[in-house]
């Protein structure tokens, strides 16, 4: 498995893009709760796959730790009304930042990351197969002694 890079990076960006496009079906389908707290998490999940833009060799629980403190400092950033200011004049604001705090929304955040950093680690530490050997030859036998 690739542990930086481009390959990284590009697998970051689809990721990002699912979660984004996961996102946005689910706020297409429902407007209540079940809207509110995968699309805080699923916000959560694409900050993760952000992590691995800017940094390809960062390991799961260092990327873990930085979406969940990205997370919850835009969240608490809304508290100061600054969000909600920007929010009011660029979409990317409103998406990126929020409007109005929610301590709820402390909580979801390592829920959209935890799983990601467990699958992360499980694939990282997945028993690689053995390489094969040298190329078998389907005579098995002695060469030399079968031309006699």
């Amino acid at each position: 498995m690739f542990r930086g890079g481009w390959p990284v990076r590009l697998s970051a960006l689809a990721a990002a893009a699912g979660f984004l496009g996961l996102a946005l079906a689910i706020r297409a389908l429902d407007d209540g709760a079940l809207r509110q707290y995968s699309g805080t998490a699923l916000y959560a999940s694409m900050v993760y796959a952000g992590v691995f833009l800017c940094r390809a060799r960062a390991r799961p629980l260092v990327a873990g730790a930085i979406a969940v403190g990205f997370c919850w400092l835009v969240e608490t950033a809304q508290l100061t009304h600054v969000p909600a200011a920007l929010s009011q004049r660029s979409l990317l604001a409103r998406l990126v930042l929020g409007v109005q705090f929610d301590p709820v929304d402390l909580a979801w955040y390592p829920v959209g990351v935890l799983p990601l950093v467990a699958l992360h680690r499980l694939l990282l530490n997945r028993p690689t197969p053995p390489a094969p050997a040298g190329p078998v030859s389907a005579d098995h036998g002695d060469v030399a002694a079968d031309r006699h």
